[in-house]
């Protein structure tokens, strides 16, 4: 689900290069994303419909035999789903135990499902308390926060209640990189403006502290866990977190990001030019920061993509795609 978003068009061109076949679901046709900008949607089965619509839903896993599910639809949207949360909660909320009830229906059919959730579930806790560990509770104060929180309880009831369902959720820390098209969120906007694609205004004061990892890192790291649980019934309804363990603080990622792209004689004076607002925005959380030992013992991972390099890599593909999609 959600295979024209972000992470899940890159999960789906990893499945591609490794002969999957891949059926997504799409609820509205955008034509501006990495999905159609690298023509993945010329190479996989595409259905129109919604996450919420049970007999949709029935029918796809029914008729094409799905066997794995990575489950990434959502509203994710902290700003607008504090503007709207009902609408938030109808995608995140009800999407997933519709999702998770046509699975159960049929799951002598499927071998894993993955629910990406994120690390917007714990809410905020002491900085002296962090890494977030997975055993921490879930106490969330906004509607986005609630939504993937609640949606988590559900998939574990799934996962380890009679039914018993193959469930992984995964609370990933921010993810960046080539093909991430919403704009809100900070280093795609930046690497924008960078690029002399558009206005650059900083949404926060700059002392906020976030965990960020390179997308190419999170679908090697999706395609491991299915694998290993198609494999493994002590791993349903465990939850695994995944971050860089390197938290930055968004001042000095914002002037990283400006440094690795704007000519360095230009550096200084853009720098000077951008204004963070005084007023901390509703919302946020002040430091975040993800524990990856669990996630490193289960499955022998580490991020391979450093900070840097991972802003490299992207700042090109979206000149590549600024420049082929000029209206934009």
């Amino acid at each position: 689900t959600g295979i024209n978003g972000f992470v899940g068009s890159n999960l789906a061109k990893l499945l591609l290069s490794k002969g999957a076949s891949v059926f997504g679901l799409i609820r509205n046709h955008n034509p501006n994303t990495l999905l159609y900008f690298e023509k993945l949607n010329e190479k996989i089965t595409l259905i129109n419909g919604d996450i919420t619509n049970l007999a949709l839903i029935k029918r796809i896993i029914s008729e094409e035999n799905i066997q794995h599910i990575f489950h990434f639809a959502a509203q994710v949207e902290v700003g607008i789903a504090l503007s709207y949360p009902y609408l938030t909660w109808e995608t995140n909320i009800r999407g997933t135990y519709t999702l998770l009830e046509a699975a159960r229906e049929y799951q002598e059919n499927i071998q894993s499902v993955i629910i990406a959730s994120s690390d917007k579930a714990y809410g905020s806790f002491p900085v002296d308390k962090l890494p977030y560990k997975e055993h921490y509770p879930l106490k969330p104060d906004y509607p986005y926060g609630n939504s993937k929180a609640c949606a988590d309880m559900i998939a574990r009831t799934y996962a380890i209640g009679p039914n018993r369902l193959p469930i992984i959720i995964t609370r990933f820390s921010n993810i960046y990189g080539p093909g991430q098209m919403n704009f809100s969120a900070l280093i795609p906007d930046c690497i924008r403006f960078s690029l002399g694609f558009g206005s650059f205004h900083p949404r926060t004061d700059g002392s906020h502290y976030r965990d960020f990892l390179f997308v190419d890192d999170v679908a090697d790291l999706y395609l491991i866990i299915s694998e290993t649980l198609t494999n493994s019934e002590k791993l349903h309804g465990q939850i695994f977190n995944a971050g860089s363990n390197n938290p930055v603080n968004i001042k000095s990622l914002i002037y990283k990001i400006f440094e690795l792209i704007i000519d360095k004689s230009l550096i200084e004076k853009v720098k000077n030019s951008i204004s963070f607002p005084k007023v901390k925005p509703q919302g946020e959380i002040i430091f975040q920061q993800m524990d990856i030992d669990k996630i490193s013992q289960y499955f022998t991972w580490n991020p391979k993509i450093q900070l840097d390099k991972g802003i490299k890599i992207t700042a090109e593909w979206y000149k590549k795609y600024f420049t082929g999609n000029k209206k934009t």
